[in-house]
């Protein structure tokens, strides 16, 4: 193995290249790396193959059985870690519901969950900490203490939070066992031609694009199952809202699924369609003018997370909850309904 550049800093991050000497080919890349990488463990080297951080000959790998030759060139790129310990930060909450075992909070868009690299403040996790004090330390994990499931940053809409660890790993069964669901109001672009139906296709990270999931069977891929009904539909079939309640809770799930079937979500920066398709739905929808520029200018994949069902861990009662839409989707909806 030959260190062709080596500019990394253990507490800056930084990058390695590595170039595969003669002879040292036909292995698995993961292989490789955790000999070329000792200083590295492999629960840290799978993930940044996951993350889309490895490249073998300028292409992004997330593949770590794939076999490597002599001669190629592994770059791997090594974010700057994040402190370990998110801070308690004074952020108002919208609680639904609170007990001593949990809470519901209604999240609003643009709120990230979790601290990540480039979101170590201002998150639901900071602001849980202040909330609840030194009870939730340690509770699922020092990143996310507390946190049984997640919604994408600019996703609005109910979560459930574990105040306890007996509770957390209750929550947690229920998510792996289907018992805990929840359902989701989205708006669409190309009403769906059946009232009612479902997608039935595994989810994975996309082949190319580390921020983007996809429909496909590679490996890491795992089973999704996303329920629809068609509640309205607007401008002659031109756009929709759907009802979409989840068996299973995968990243982006109910994004990936709806543009799978050709039914983007309006708004959504990932999954949406271009602006050209976009403009043709809003002149096939005979909108006005002014309901156009509000559709047009929606900022944020419409996604809200309307209900969750769940059994009280403590108490053993079924529970329900609901969130009305908020008001960027509410005057969405009201300017689709205005279509001659």
């Amino acid at each position: 193995m030959n260190n062709e550049d080596w500019d990394e800093d253990e507490d800056a991050g930084g990058a390695r290249v590595l170039r595969v000497a003669t002879g040292e080919g036909d292995v698995r890349l993961d292989k490789f790396l955790a000999g070329a990488c000792p200083d590295l463990s492999r629960t840290r080297l799978q993930a940044l193959i996951d993350e889309g951080q490895v490249t073998l000959d300028g292409k992004t790998s997330r593949t770590p059985s794939l076999k490597i030759k002599d001669g190629a060139e592994i770059s791997i790129i090594i974010p700057p870690p994040v402190d370990d310990t998110p801070r308690a930060e004074n952020i108002p909450l919208d609680i639904v519901y609170e007990d001593d075992d949990l809470l519901v909070i209604n999240k609003p868009a643009g709120l990230v969950v979790h601290p990540a690299a480039g979101h170590a403040q201002g998150t639901l996790v900071n602001a849980l900490l202040y909330h609840c004090g030194d009870t939730l330390s340690g509770i699922g994990g020092v990143r996310r203490p507390g946190i049984v499931h997640r919604l994408d940053k600019e996703t609005s809409g109910l979560m459930l939070v574990a105040k306890n660890d007996a509770a957390h790993r209750g929550l947690s069964a229920q998510l792996a066992d289907r018992s805990l669901s929840r359902t989701y109001s989205a708006f669409v672009w190309d009403a769906p031609n059946i009232r009612k139906g479902f997608v039935d296709q595994p989810i994975g990270r996309h082949p190319t694009n580390r921020l983007r999931m996809a429909v496909t069977k590679s490996p890491g891929s795992r089973e999704a199952r996303t329920h629809f009904t068609v509640i309205e539909s607007f401008g002659g079939g031109s756009a929709a809202h759907v009802q979409c309640d989840l068996e299973t809770g995968r990243t982006h799930q109910v994004r990936v699924h709806m543009a799978y079937m050709n039914h983007p979500l309006i708004g959504d920066p990932l999954y949406g369609i271009q602006p050209t398709g976009r403009d043709s739905r809003l002149r096939k929808g005979r909108w006005a003018e002014e309901e156009i520029a509000i559709i047009r200018a929606f900022p944020r994949q419409a996604l809200h997370a309307v209900e969750i069902r769940f059994i009280h861990p403590g108490t053993g009662e079924e529970e329900s909850f609901e969130s009305d839409l908020p008001p960027d989707m509410v005057a969405l909806e009201n300017a689709l309904k205005t279509a001659s």
